[in-house]
């Protein structure tokens, strides 16, 4: 055992021999360094307990496909891409929306390049980030101002820590919603300094509750769209017109936080009605504010938009600053805000709403796709077939609410469980997460590229090790 110790290779030689081959071209030395250290003491374990045994065994030839294979999964990037057959469009754990052609490519401009992030251009001076977007924002929405934090849990922080900050926001009580992360509204009002003051039952709340509610210490009367979940059967609650007149009768500014706030409708795809920026808008509400990587389809941000007296007072708070984005967000956003000018053109290039408005009968074709390709690549490995099935458009939006689609279903024929499957897939070069359902593993194409089929098909190759 002492001296087979002797054959194990330096570290310095391996890293040699690397480099002749260019296997890891830019990756850093000293990452490499570290990982073949670890390599080898793992050879030196296996010599200890007698897995190697031969001089043979322990030259670089032989432990190279070995020593590759560790250095593959060990220095590759830790956050990475990742192949989502989920159905779940808006998959808030994989990353949420997808930018579209125009916005990824603005996003390197801005990286790549300088550009005049604050300096306006036509006096040639300082000037704002915000000038970027504003326009563009009030002419989708028809606000008189507009915005933009890095996302809206920031904006609902920053509205009621301007607007409410010592004072009484009156909310309904059905309206209290927890999302992602424990965000919960009475926490953030808490920590904006604003004081809640919660009306109507969980189920029904009138204007009248509302009414009863304002004293000489409210600030902001509050809507809180519960995108994430549903009431049903006997319910009420009061629109933000509704609420406007009140508001004007008391000398109170209203806000809704839409949450998953969208600019189009998805009207004909079977889904409850959400209401658009505009409509909320239209009604009078004074301050809107909604995300940017939701429905919407562009990069994470909190978009704020309303009345110009209250928007300024939200520009001047010193949390401003904090809570700014940068200028990736600022190219992704104005070139995703410059496809709604053009509806049509915003539903075929924005990824988010290309997804959720394609047809079964589409789907139903790209299914056959892709069951043709994994056929071809996985060959007798498998059995597979399609199965009518369900998306969700996800990120809060449309709860419990389904989009049809056809799922094409992988059923390993060797030894393998598809629950294996499914964690094997998690670890190889393309990780691929898709969903079990009947035993099993099922990709829905509604949120692949046809332009993926080949690499998630090459994805359960390496993941059944053929």
């Amino acid at each position: 055992m002492t001296n087979l110790f002797r054959f194990l290779p330096s570290v310095d030689a391996a890293l040699n021999w690397i480099d002749k081959k260019e296997i890891f071209a830019g990756v850093p030395r000293t990452l490499l360094r570290e990982q073949i250290n670890i390599f080898f003491d793992v050879c030196r374990e296996e010599i200890i307990n007698g897995i190697i045994d031969d001089e043979k065994k322990l030259n670089l030839e032989a432990l190279a496909p070995r020593m590759i294979c560790h250095l593959k999964a060990s220095t590759r990037p830790h956050f990475r891409r990742v192949l989502n057959a989920t159905g779940v469009v808006l998959h808030t754990n994989l990353g949420r929306s997808l930018l579209s052609e125009s916005a990824s490519r603005a996003v390197y401009e801005a990286c790549s390049r300088y550009s005049n992030l604050e300096f306006d251009l036509s006096k040639g001076e300082r000037g704002s980030r915000y000038s970027h977007v504003e326009k563009i924002l009030c002419d989708i929405t028809g606000a008189e101002s507009a915005l933009v934090v890095n996302n809206n849990a920031a904006a609902v922080m920053i509205v009621l820590d301007t607007l409410a900050s010592g004072k009484e926001v009156v909310v309904s009580r059905g309206q209290l919603v927890e999302i992602g992360g424990s965000f919960r509204i009475p926490d953030v009002m808490e920590k904006s300094g604003a004081v809640l003051h919660e009306v109507g039952a969980t189920n029904r709340t009138h204007l009248y509750d509302y009414q009863r509610a304002v004293n000489e210490n409210t600030a902001l009367l509050m809507k809180v769209h519960t995108s994430n979940f549903r009431v049903i059967g006997f319910t009420k609650e009061v629109s933000g017109g509704e609420l406007r007149k009140l508001g004007l009768e008391y000398g109170l500014p209203v806000y809704e936080d839409l949450g998953s706030g969208n600019l189009t409708n998805f009207d004909g795809l079977g889904l409850l009605r959400e209401p658009t920026v505009q409509e909320i808008i239209a009604e009078g509400v004074d301050i809107v504010s909604f995300s940017g990587d939701k429905v919407l389809g562009g990069p994470q941000a909190g978009i704020i938009v309303g009345r110009k007296e209250y928007l300024d007072r939200i520009k001047k708070n010193p949390m401003n600053r904090a809570l700014r984005i940068d200028k990736m967000t600022l190219a992704a956003l104005e070139a995703t805000l410059r496809l709604y000018l053009d509806p049509r053109a915003a539903e075929k290039h924005i990824p988010t709403l290309r997804m959720i408005k394609e047809t079964p009968a589409s789907l139903q074709e790209r299914a056959k796709d892709l069951l043709i390709i994994l056929k071809k690549v996985l060959g007798d490995s498998v059995e597979l077939s399609t199965l009518d099935g369900v998306s969700r458009v996800g990120g809060g939006a449309f709860p419990e609410q389904d989009l049809s689609t056809t799922l094409v279903c992988v059923k390993p024929l060797n030894s393998i469980h598809v629950d294996d499957l499914r964690d094997r897939l998690l670890s190889v070069d393309s990780p691929l997460v898709g969903r079990i359902e009947d035993g099993l593993f099922c990709l829905d194409p509604r949120t692949l590229a046809e332009c993926e089929y080949k690499v998630v098909a090459n994805s359960i190759k390496q993941a059944l090790r053929l």
